[in-house]
């Protein structure tokens, strides 16, 4: 089952593991010891980020390595994009206004 980009960043949990292996490669064991959630909590919230393609699985003799999936996390920056526009003309217009009212007082 391929699950959507934007259920595996709402919970905060998997958004911690993102951040955590967005810097190196790490096993469940590793990631889990950052948790006061169990291993097995852990291992479920790697296969959802697994199965959103956030996250991808190298396989080291018997050792399994998460890491970070770096163009699936642009699709997430893509979508923000749109937004981030929007915010910033409503910035550049709320200065403008804070900007006349400073004026005018003076």
């Amino acid at each position: 089952m391929r699950r959507d980009i934007f259920q595996a960043i709402a919970d905060p949990t998997r958004r911690a593991i993102i951040g955590l292996i967005a810097m190196q490669a790490m096993t469940p064991n590793t990631i889990a010891e950052h948790f006061e959630n169990s291993r097995q909590a852990i291992s479920k919230h790697l296969r959802i980020l697994t199965e959103c393609a956030l996250v991808k699985q190298e396989y080291r003799g018997r050792e399994i390595y998460y890491s970070l999936e770096i163009e699936k996390m642009k699709e997430i920056d893509k979508w923000l994009e749109q937004y981030r526009k929007i915010w910033e003309i409503q910035f550049n217009q709320l200065d403008n206004v804070l900007a006349t009212i400073k004026k005018n007082k003076k």
